[in-house]
């Protein structure tokens, strides 16, 4: 009984906007047309997200870079680190794509009646060629132009900027910084009193969808979980395995499956990766990695590296592709998927709060979607939580045999670091002595 308390409180939010999201598809289902009546009721919820997007970036960011620190830590494992977490980055991306390209994840239908419903148009800058497409997306001709929702990107990239600038500054930007810390707790609360409203104006927004084009929207979402579930499931067995066996051939498999369950369902019990930091750590230990990589590798992992988001990432853009009839068949256009995903991923993977609106926002900036699909997105998010996070959390770990691969040779696996270290330490008190 207490376990399933448990399970009721670290899935409390997700539980009830899912319920929402039913009870807004079978009053969209009853009502068809009529369910309009209470889309309103959606924009309010869609309103009170976007007045708070530009300063949840800019603080977000502008913190991150400006209060990073970089404890001291062996070249060699840092270098390891960022390399695997690119290439597995990039490897789970692909995947992504790759599970939802053959699949309509929502029935095209009629694409003019979706753009009126979302009262906007999918971008259309056509005529400018790529260099005046990124220079329009990294930055904008006036200041005022940044506390708009439709340049996310150019306030992410003057937040960057303005947050480098503060470190430059040193201590004289303290007095600032404290401020900044100020504001970005009262948006952080801003954002937790209207997700109480969150149910209401996202059912209301559902109810609408569904009232509009039927059932093929709700069966999306549903499609969308299950492929979503079924491609973590393969990703978490076949993927993991073949790194483990890359990692430390056989007995890297054999070890791995041994220690992994805890922290699998730990992030399936908590929904979230900062709470399998301790057990992660402990698993990789277990496994025989060495006590620095473990502890660097997944500190850092934790933060910035996110398989499950990666490939979530793809489907949110493919989901919205699907939506909006974009033609992904077109080279220029995969090409933009990927890149979108990789950047919405790795860019605000460091942010501690806000994170997942922001990605949101970079997707539709990049792919040139309205913002009013910011609420398909958050729906999008929702329904893949669970699968999502175990893949972050237990990635992690895989992270960690990679790196003990490449610091500490093939034979990691069977090396005794304690004795080792036992050594290491013994040496330091005889040169002492001495």
């Amino acid at each position: 009984m207490k376990k399933f308390i448990n399970f009721l409180k670290n899935y409390k939010t997700m539980l009830i906007l899912i319920l929402a999201m039913i009870i807004g598809a079978i009053a969209g289902l009853v009502f068809k047309e009529d369910a309009m009546v209470v889309k309103p009721l959606g924009e309010l919820f869609l309103n009170l997200m976007f007045v708070i997007i530009v300063p949840l970036v800019f603080l977000t960011i502008t913190l991150a870079v400006a209060k990073v620190k970089h404890p001291k830590r062996l070249g060699k494992i840092m270098v390891s680190t960022v390399v695997i977490f690119l290439i597995t980055s990039v490897i789970a991306v692909g995947i992504g794509f790759l599970s939802t390209y053959f699949v309509d994840l929502v029935d095209k239908g009629d694409t003019s009646s979706i753009r009126e419903l979302f009262d906007g148009e999918v971008a259309n800058d056509t005529d400018l060629n790529f260099l005046e497409r990124t220079v329009q997306l990294i930055s904008v001709d006036d200041f005022t132009g940044l506390f708009s929702k439709d340049n996310v990107i150019a306030l992410l990239v003057c937040a960057l900027i303005v947050g480098f600038a503060a470190r430059m500054s040193g201590e004289k930007a303290e007095p600032l910084i404290k401020v900044m810390e100020s504001a970005h707790s009262v948006v952080f609360n801003f954002i937790k009193i209207t997700m109480y409203y969150a149910p209401i104006g996202i059912g209301c927004y559902f109810a609408s969808y569904v009232g509009s084009f039927g059932a093929s929207i709700a069966t999306g979402f549903l499609k969308t979980f299950i492929l979503y579930a079924v491609v973590a499931l393969a990703y978490y067995v076949i993927m993991y395995s073949l790194y483990a066996f890359v990692s430390g051939g056989f007995k890297g498999v054999k070890v791995w499956w041994k220690n992994i369950l805890p922290s699998t369902f730990t992030a399936l019990a908590t929904c979230s990766s900062a709470a399998c930091i301790p057990i992660n750590i402990d698993s990789a230990k277990k496994m025989n990695v060495s006590e620095d990589v473990a502890d660097t590798t997944i500190s850092l992992a934790t933060n910035l590296h996110q398989d499950g988001s990666m490939i979530g990432s793809v489907f949110k853009i493919m989901f919205l592709a699907c939506l909006f009839g974009l033609n992904i068949s077109d080279p220029g256009t995969v090409g933009q998927i990927l890149i979108t995903a990789l950047v919405a991923s790795l860019l605000i993977s460091a942010v501690p709060i806000g994170g997942g609106t922001i990605s949101e926002m970079v997707i539709i900036s990049m792919m040139g979607f309205p913002v009013a699909a910011l609420p398909v997105l958050t729906m999008v998010a929702t329904v893949i939580d669970a699968p999502a996070t175990a893949l972050n959390a237990v990635g992690d770990t895989s992270c960690s045999l990679l790196v003990a691969r490449c610091v500490d040779g093939k034979d990691w696996v069977i090396k005794d670091h304690k004795a080792n270290k036992s050594k290491a330490v013994k040496s330091k008190v005889k040169s002492k002595k001495k």
